[in-house]
């Protein structure tokens, strides 16, 4: 027998024993009684237990006695116990016939290292008139601790097959093992008959398994039958003694079937709450967004006298988060503190962890990373939740440092960095980090490829985002929710709102984000009639609207004119107990001055509970502009340039209003106080994707080395536009100049510019994709129109507010923009 590793210490302690052995032990009887008794002492194991286990295996082989039985069985079992597998089995390996014993240890090391295979290995090696139930539980065991409940339940029923009789361990095992799978509601009750008539019905672990079983079933989305929870809440009615499994399945089950009636009543039933019922009950109202109800039951948990877990102030702390109840989150901070003071709590990783999600939730990202810092161990969820915290705040710099820095990536930290760069206008980072990810060995999980998927929208990379896709469809992942809507985004924003119609109703199943998406993306497109029609119909399947839901609803009247419709939705928002926001008042705003009925507009800003911010004004601004009304415009003006005197979009759309009424001297006003304040203009620019490469152009631009062949296409284009009826429209320009000259810088804009660059290198017949960071210029809306009916093409531009689609002369706003 070979002799294990050991430390120095442990060889003196050898050859000490060995000196003391050699004259006090001669009877190899004693000495096997010896060894036995120390060996009981091995268990069950504690931080000394595998030192004196190496130790006694030591004196063993110096003693030259040879262990067989119970006294090599103990050997394995003690080095198995502390997962040092390779000298078990080297002691298994050397037994000529391994009892049962030794053999179902083995068995269970194996399954505890996730090693299935050698596990059944040395199971089938077993003779099968051997084999007892331990052994059948053990490997049972093994394959629902990895997750294999198929390969539990088939050795289940081989168990039945070989005559070996089960027994509450058996059946526990079983029924957790069909609650993995969660297929198949025959079984269960195939389970609950075979375990009546073995007379394991008053076993409470089982029970506790069977009911188990039957939640799960029930929150499963594969089974249709509708009587599982039924029968969990029957087997609990006649249990004689409910322990805390009991009573925390049963909440819990009827809380992720959005019972949370019945769960009370369980819970109120109780006459004695543990912790962790109390928590069942709690998580329940958070992840319903009961935050109210969470927070009495915490309070009650004080008054009764019932200590709080880690559990208890993640729940609330996750509840003070998501409902932005920061002074509340913070007392509990402060309570934690106190009591880790006192001694009476340690602030442990995951009550860390949900404090720093409090504080950057809350707009505390400072505070956060002061929490992260003082913690004393760090586990991945530590770094992810601080990183996820700096992407929020928009601290891309930050993320990015700290991302470099972290000692172990995972597929959510990837996600997250991901998404950081895409929601900051670092798409092309955000594409470039999904391509690194695979790089370094990880395969991109669907939050991933949703990231990613969101850069491509913001980029408008179409041929980018479908090649996303393919990936997506190729590794199985049209499923998710998360990145269907990702895509329905993208496609919409990539002016392909056909192909995310498709993505809407080919998805397996949608949420209510997915309806907001695919109405923003209609009302985008100015699909207005298609917009009030999905809305309708998701109100008939059941979906009940948030405040997101009327934001889109509302925005896709506002682009399509339609009034009416759009004051009924906002009326209805009360009907759902939705209160407006500043952005519901300003969509109906931009609705009602659009079509010029500023005094409805006014009336509207009258009633609000609070006064009218920026986006209010600025929309009514537009409207001004639009209308050419000028003393509303410059009231509503004197107001924004006072609250937000940076603002060059105040200016600009002043200076549009004076210009178009021929007030140059007031034009050449505004210009000044421009200047003297430091505000610059942001430069107009349009872009086109040409073969995976994007083109950008600036107004009167000469960057571009194929700038002249585009100046040269327009001045041929020109004259036959000009037969079919385009006029341009001087007013446009915001300087006094010869008509001439204002003709000619009309003929610059970007837009045009990407247009025809567009038109000269695309195949004849495709699309042309153009995107512009302002919104598109008037001159510019008609000139398209008339080139998209000169040339035959359908030609696209997405502006900083919503798609134009121009095909034969029309586009798709019905020049209501």
């Amino acid at each position: 027998m070979k002799i294990p590793e050991m430390r120095n210490a442990t060889l003196q302690s050898i050859h000490f024993a060995h000196r003391n052995l050699s004259t006090a032990f001669v009877d190899f009887r004693a000495l096997a009684t010896h060894f036995a008794t120390q060996l009981k002492l091995c268990n069950p194991p504690n931080p000394t237990s595998l030192t004196r286990a190496q130790v006694i295996h030591a004196q063993i082989i110096t003693s030259g006695f040879t262990p067989r039985g119970y006294i090599l069985g103990s050997l394995i079992n003690a080095y198995s116990k502390h997962r040092r597998v390779k000298y078990a089995r080297q002691l298994f390996d050397e037994m000529p016939q391994p009892d049962i014993v030794a053999s179902t240890t083995m068995v269970s090391a194996y399954c505890n290292l996730g090693n299935l295979k050698e596990s059944r290995r040395i199971f089938d090696e077993i003779p099968v008139h051997a084999r007892d139930v331990v052994c059948y539980n053990s490997m049972i065991t093994g394959y629902n601790h990895n997750g294999d409940g198929t390969g539990a339940i088939r050795l289940f029923w081989e168990m039945l097959h070989d005559s070996v009789r089960p027994d509450h361990f058996s059946y526990s095992g079983v029924l957790s093992a069909l609650s993995l799978i969660a297929h198949d509601s025959r079984q269960c009750y195939q389970l609950h008959c075979g375990m009546v008539k073995s007379g394991m019905g008053h076993s409470t672990s089982v029970l506790n398994s069977l009911i188990s079983l039957y939640v799960k079933c029930a929150c499963s989305a594969s089974v249709v039958s509708s009587s599982l929870l039924g029968e969990a809440r029957k087997l609990f009615d006649e249990m004689e003694k409910k322990d805390e499994l009991t009573l925390t399945t049963m909440i819990t089950g009827y809380a992720r079937n959005n019972d949370l009636v019945s769960a009370r009543q369980v819970f109120d039933s109780a006459t004695e709450k543990p912790v962790a019922v109390w928590n069942a009950m709690i998580s329940g109202y958070v992840h319903h967004g009961l935050y109210l109800e969470a927070f009495e039951l915490f309070r009650r948990m004080n008054v009764e006298g019932t200590l709080h877990d880690d559990y208890t102030y993640t729940n609330v702390l996750g509840a003070c988060a998501n409902s932005g109840l920061f002074r509340l989150g913070r007392e509990i901070h402060a309570r934690i503190l106190r009591k880790e003071v006192k001694g009476k709590v340690r602030l442990s990783s995951s009550v860390s962890n949900a404090l720093v999600t409090l504080y950057y939730k809350c707009s505390k990202i400072h505070e956060a990373r002061r929490i992260f810092e003082e913690m004393p161990v760090k586990d991945i969820i530590s770094w992810n939740s601080i990183l996820s915290g700096y992407a929020t705040a928009g601290q891309v710099l930050d993320a990015k440092d700290l991302f470099s820095r972290m000692p172990e990536k995972n597929h959510l930290t990837w996600a997250i960095m991901i998404a950081a760069y895409a929601q900051n206008g670092l798409g092309e980072e955000g594409v470039r980090l999904l391509n690194q990810m695979r790089h370094e060995g990880f395969q991109p999980c669907d939050y991933s490829y949703a990231g990613a998927a969101t850069a491509c929208s913001n980029l408008g990379a179409l041929d980018q985002g479908r090649q996303l896709h393919s990936q997506v469809i190729r590794l199985g992942y049209e499923s998710s929710i998360s990145l269907g809507n990702a895509l329905i985004t993208m496609y919409g924003r990539c002016g392909t709102v056909e192909d995310a119609h498709l993505i809407f109703t080919t998805t397996p199943s949608v949420d209510s984000v997915s309806w907001n998406a695919m109405i923003a993306a209609f009302g985008h497109h100015g699909h207005g009639v298609q917009a009030l029609e999905l809305f309708e119909q998701m109100l008939e399947v059941g979906i009940l609207p948030d405040r997101i839901a009327f934001l889109t609803i509302l925005t896709a009247c506002s682009h399509a004119g339609f009034v009416h419709q759009g004051r009924s939705y906002f009326d209805l928002m009360q009907k759902y107990q939705i209160y407006p926001g500043e952005d519901h008042y300003a969509r109906m705003i931009d609705l009602f001055c659009r079509a010029g009925k500023f005094s409805e507009a006014e009336e509207l800003i009258d009633s609000m509970p609070f006064e009218p911010k920026a986006p209010i004004l600025e929309a009514m601004l537009a409207g001004c502009r639009i209308h050419g009304n000028l003393d509303l415009g410059i009231k509503v003006a004197e107001k924004l340039l006072n609250l937000i005197p940076q603002n060059d979009g105040t200016y600009i759309l002043l200076s549009n209003i004076y210009a178009a009424a021929g007030q140059w001297n007031d034009v050449a006003r505004v210009r000044a106080l421009m200047r003297d304040r430091g505000v610059k203009k942001e430069p107009a620019c349009s872009w086109i994707d040409v073969e995976n490469m994007v083109h950008v152009f600036l107004v009167d631009d000469t960057s571009h080395p194929e700038v002249q062949a585009v100046y040269d296409y327009l001045k041929q284009l020109g004259p036959r536009l000009r037969e079919l009826g385009y006029i341009p429209d001087t007013k446009y320009v915001l300087h006094d100049m010869e008509s001439e000259q204002k003709e000619y810088s009309l003929s610059t804009h970007s837009e045009k510019l990407a247009v025809a660059y567009g038109l000269l290198k695309l195949p004849v017949g495709a699309t042309i994709r153009v995107f512009k960071n302002l919104r598109i210029c008037g001159d510019c809306h008609n000139a398209i129109k008339y080139i998209s009916k000169l040339t035959q093409r359908v030609i696209i531009v997405r502006d900083v507010k919503r798609f134009h689609h121009f095909k034969n002369g029309e586009c798709s706003c019905g020049d209501f923009w």
